[in-house]
């Protein structure tokens, strides 16, 4: 795969004739088919909107108010002879619509209320970046139609708290990009955030908290990272009566409808997501008689779930989702159904009359029971469940939508499409925005196939596209849209655009384009990644340092001493020799003095490490010992228990491996020549790779998917090498040797 520096630069610099028109308009998502003419439309100083159809009087009305906010002018609603035209196509697919700019003005026709709105977000990607100018509009003939009818984004409210008008705000700007499932996680172990008027004190205590380790992270964080947006709003905190500080807020029923008919406006459906079985601490730390027994909290990754053999519990259940209802049109529901610890199930004599009862011998199969009582009711009530890929493992209803986003089991879409079951595509590795980004990110988004391993008819059970921003570590409305964008461009087009229209370097040309329209909106998204560096350079006599930015409004600046990089430090302004060790860490900062991601890269002068000389007869591959290691980092794992001996054709998690994973890897690779040669450590969660002796990547402790990158100086021949990784709930581990050009070098690895 090309570097991704040399992607943006190309993307910068050169249009695909082939996609040159939609280049200049630059339009994310991809639309189907762009027609576009020389010259331009003005509407003038007071213009006008019209509708041909009552239902689409909220559109206009809608059209109006974005149209105000973008260019300072607000359209008037006229009966007949608008500057703009809105009307309703009689037939067509759901969502699709069609826009032409021309000398009378701009038509637009939308099939259904939602299609409209696609076009509008067409529209406003038309419109002035700066507001004030006067509204010239490309002549264009746009038609268009979405590939899932399913495009959404989930967002946690239960770990950290977003205002009611910071979501509007979202999801003004998810309509922007044509998304159209919000995805309200509003419950889970650290807070319950929605009024629930038969059960008062799953807010009065349940959606306020003394600070947790997930506030203490955020706020370490930002002080080590010199990142004022993984601080805690002060606006969500408050003085409890004992006079210690605590964190949080909830919605009332009230605010939930408001969001809701926010939503809809705009062409989006809100679905709820009530955590149940497990996830549900805060719900019952709020009432006593949910859970086994009494003592609750924290196991060794998972929280006491509540308990499915008490009657009480599903009284619970079914009453906190009768309020939901009334509050949610929307048809589909979220049970999450997650990461549940049955370790108190088996010992619980409520539960194990359950599963007698009900001929049940597993606990896996009492889950699976809880969900097909739910799904039920649901069913009973209108609503069709979702919930994650997690649920499969217990045996499915063929009612159940599922969202699989366990990357780690490739095999969840074709277990749950085999069985019937509807599926929504949200893998972990790529798809969790609050995962931290680097150059993987984008590009694994955009090239995702979501039809792997699905046949024909699987394949048509594929409802759409989703992603997730959940938010252990998001504590800001600030840091919210900095994990979110540019990433979720990229989901919009992943899920909208037909794959014969799709380019991913066409893509990042666009996306150059669309960062002053997100500036415009007030999102403060995340400054572009540096790139040509690496975390650890070598060189043996001298080397350049050359840094790059795909956003030509940047500013980068550089410290040498191993501070942050501040608005005072040295501007990087061109390629720098280095001849000597030196440690650098460099910085983006926005026009408005926001700042971007540190890069620390160290620059070390090192010598050719020298081959192995041996008359040692090796074998092909690696050797792989897999121990059940419950640790959080590298170190101890040769100190617990070895489950498994494997040989492997490289750096890789053995199939057999399960849970509480904690891999040494250990043999030889195989260099073709001398030279430098560079390392890309990617995993989830903790590795460390060292070649020689020498520690060349460190991408220890408990962490998201990530890709670290180090360099090691060797000659030809052959270099023993280690990798230690571990993980407790599934992961992933990869490395790649890349030559002094960038070109992937395919070793050869012996033991």
């Amino acid at each position: 795969m090309m570097k991704l520096k040399n992607i943006f630069i190309l993307a910068a610099v050169s249009l695909m004739s082939a996609m040159a028109v939609a280049q200049n308009v630059a339009i994310i998502p991809q639309p189907y088919h762009i027609d576009q003419q020389k010259g331009t439309v003005v509407l003038g100083a007071k213009p006008t909107v019209e509708v041909d159809d009552a239902s689409l009087m909220p559109a206009a009305q809608y059209l109006s108010d974005a149209f105000e906010a973008q260019t300072g002018t607000k359209l008037k609603v006229v009966s007949k002879g608008g500057d703009i035209r809105l009307c309703l196509a009689k037939d067509g697919e759901e969502g699709a619509y069609s826009l032409k700019v021309e000398r009378g003005g701009v038509t637009m026709s939308g099939s259904g209320y939602t299609g409209m709105i696609n076009a509008i977000a067409t529209l406003r990607q038309l419109l002035p970046v700066v507001k004030g100018e006067k509204v010239a509009l490309p002549k264009i003939n746009v038609s268009d139609r979405p590939r899932y009818g399913w495009r959404g984004l989930m967002v946690d409210c239960s770990r950290h708290f977003y205002t009611v008008d910071e979501l509007k705000k979202l999801i003004d700007v998810m309509a922007y990009y044509k998304l159209n499932r919000f995805h309200w996680h509003l419950t889970d172990d650290q807070g319950w955030r929605v009024e629930v008027k038969r059960y008062p004190l799953l807010t009065v205590k349940g959606a306020w908290r003394h600070f947790n380790n997930q506030d203490s992270l955020c706020m370490a964080n930002a002080a080590k990272e010199d990142m004022p947006n993984l601080l805690l709003p002060e606006s969500k905190i408050r003085t409890a009566a004992d006079g210690t500080q605590e964190y949080g807020g909830f919605y009332t029923q009230d605010d939930v409808r408001d969001i809701v008919a926010y939503a809809a406006k705009r062409g989006i459906d809100v679905v709820p997501e009530i955590d149940m079985p497990g996830h549900s601490l805060a719900a019952i730390e709020s009432y006593d008689g949910l859970s086994c027994f009494d003592q609750t909290g924290w196991g060794r990754l998972f929280t006491t779930p509540m308990c499915p053999g008490k009657d009480k519990m599903l009284e619970f259940c079914r009453n906190v989702w009768t309020e939901m209802f009334a509050l949610f049109p929307f048809e589909y529901v979220h049970i999450g159904g997650d990461e549940v610890d049955m370790k108190n199930w088996k010992k619980c004599a409520d539960c194990q009359k359950r599963m007698a009862d009900n001929g049940l011998t597993t606990e896996p199969q009492l889950q699976t029971w809880f969900n097909h009582y739910m799904e039920a009711f649901f069913r009973e009530n209108g609503k069709k469940m979702i919930a994650w890929d997690d649920v499969i493992d217990g045996g499915l209803s063929p009612y159940t939508t599922v969202m699989w986003w366990r990357s780690w089991l490739p095999k969840g879409p074709k277990k749950a499409t085999s069985h019937g079951n509807d599926l929504i595509d949200v893998p972990v590795s790529f798809f969790y925005l609050s995962t931290r980004e680097d150059d993987t990110k984008l590009p694994g988004i955009y090239n995702f196939n979501p039809y792997e391993t699905l046949n024909d008819n699987e394949a048509k059970l594929v409802k759409g596209i989703h992603s997730c921003l959940w938010g252990e570590r998001v504590a800001s409305v600030e840091r919210m849209w900095y994990q979110l964008f540019p990433r979720l461009t990229a989901v919009a087009e992943k899920a909208w655009s037909m794959p014969e229209r799709m380019n991913y370097d066409d893509f990042t040309k666009r996306l150059l384009m669309q960062l002053p329209r997100l500036e415009a909106m007030g999102v403060k998204y995340r400054l572009p990644d540096l790139t040509g560096l690496n975390r650890g350079n070598v060189f043996v006599s001298t080397d350049t340092v050359k840094v790059f930015c795909i956003d030509p409004s940047v500013t980068i600046r550089y410290t040498k001493d191993g501070t942050m990089p501040q608005q005072t430090s040295p501007v990087y302004t061109g390629p720098m020799a280095v001849t000597e060790t030196t440690h650098f860490v460099f910085r983006a900062f926005g026009r408005d003095g926001r700042k971007g991601d540190a890069f620390r890269s160290d620059f070390v002068k090192d010598q050719l490490h020298e081959a192995v000389t041996t008359e040692q007869q090796f074998q092909t591959g690696l050797s792989n010992l897999w121990y059940d290691y419950p640790g959080d980092w590298c170190k101890g794992i040769e100190e617990a228990p070895l489950k498994g001996e494997y040989v492997t054709d490289g750096v890789c998690i053995p199939k057999e491996a399960k849970e509480n994973i904690g891999l040494v890897i250990t043999g030889y690779l195989e260099v073709p020549e001398d030279g430098v040669y560079t390392f890309r450590l990617y995993s989830d969660d903790g590795s460390q790779l060292t070649v020689d002796g020498v520690m060349v990547v460190d991408n220890d402790g408990m962490h998201d998917a990530r890709e670290l990158v180090g360099q090691h100086a060797m000659k030809k021949g052959l270099h023993p090498i280690r990798v230690l990784y571990f993980d407790h709930n599934g992961g992933d581990l990869r490395l790649k040797v890349e030559d002094k050009h960038g070109k992937e070098v395919k070793v050869r690895y012996w033991h």
